[in-house]
C-alpha cells in the first residue's frame, strides 16, 4: 500500500508538470506522453531492464519541462527566431534539471532530461557531448523526441508517415542520433506498431492568410 501510494504521488507530480507545459505551449499538447511512450518501447527493444524503463519512462514525459523557464512569446513566436530567442529555447534542457534536480524519484532521469538535445556527433546542446559521453537515456529520448516531431501535425505543415521519418532517422544516424536507439525504434515499430490516430491534433486556431509558422517549439526536428 505504501508503494502504490508512493508511486501515485510521483505520477501526479509528473501530471502536474506536464500540464503546466502544455498550458504555456498548445502545440505540445500529448508530446510528452507519445515521446514517453516511444522511448519505453526503444528501452525494451534494446533489452533495458524493466526498473530502469520505469524510470526512463518518468525522463521521456519529462523531457520538455525545462520549457517552463522560456519565455512563452518565445516558445508561441510566428516565424523565425533570432539568435537570442533560440538560445532562450536551447536553455530549456538545463532548465529542466533545475526544475527536476531535487526529485529523488527521476533517478537517473535527470540527466536523460538534462541532456536530450545533446548529438552523437558533438553539435548539440548544452555541453556539445558527443558518442558515449552522451547518457543512455538522453541518446533513447532524441530520437523518441525527433520521432514523434516528425510524425505529428503542426500549425504549418502536416504530419509526416512513420516510413519518412523512419528515413529521415537513418539519415541522421551517427550524426544526430544514435544509430542502436534508432534501430531499435524501427524494430520496435514493427513489433509492436504506432498508433498515428493519437497524434491527430486537437482543434486549433486557423491561420490567417499573413499567418507565419510558429517555430518555437520546432527545435526536436532533425
Amino acid at each position: 500500500a505504501q508503494f502504490a501510494a508512493r508511486q501515485a504521488a510521483y505520477e501526479a507530480t509528473m501530471r502536474s508538470l506536464i500540464r503546466a507545459v502544455e498550458t504555456k505551449d498548445l502545440y505540445t499538447r500529448g508530446h510528452s506522453e507519445r515521446v514517453s511512450r516511444a522511448s519505453v518501447l526503444i528501452g525494451r527493444s534494446s533489452g533495458m531492464r524493466e526498473d530502469r524503463v520505469t524510470t526512463l519512462r518518468y525522463a521521456g514525459t519529462l523531457h520538455d519541462v525545462g520549457k517552463l523557464g522560456v519565455p512563452t512569446r518565445v516558445l508561441q513566436k510566428a516565424g523565425k527566431l533570432t539568435d537570442d530567442e533560440y538560445e532562450a529555447i536551447q536553455q530549456h534542457p538545463s532548465r529542466g534539471r533545475e526544475i527536476t534536480k531535487d526529485l529523488e524519484f527521476l533517478g537517473e532521469a535527470i540527466e536523460g532530461i538534462h541532456f536530450h538535445h545533446e548529438r552523437i556527433d558533438g553539435r548539440g546542446y548544452p555541453l556539445g557531448l558527443k558518442g558515449e559521453e552522451i547518457p543512455e537515456f538522453a541518446r533513447i529520448i532524441a530520437v523518441a523526441d525527433a520521432f514523434d516531431s516528425m510524425t505529428t501535425t503542426r500549425s504549418y505543415r502536416g504530419a509526416r508517415s512513420i516510413e519518412d521519418a523512419v528515413v529521415e532517422l537513418r539519415r541522421c544516424k551517427g550524426s544526430q542520433f544514435d544509430p542502436v536507439m534508432v534501430e531499435a525504434l524501427v524494430a520496435a515499430i514493427e513489433d509492436h506498431g504506432w498508433d498515428v490516430t493519437d497524434t491527430l491534433p486537437e482543434v486549433m486556431p486557423a491561420p490567417t492568410a499573413d499567418a507565419a509558422p510558429a517555430f518555437g517549439t520546432d527545435d526536436d526536428d532533425p
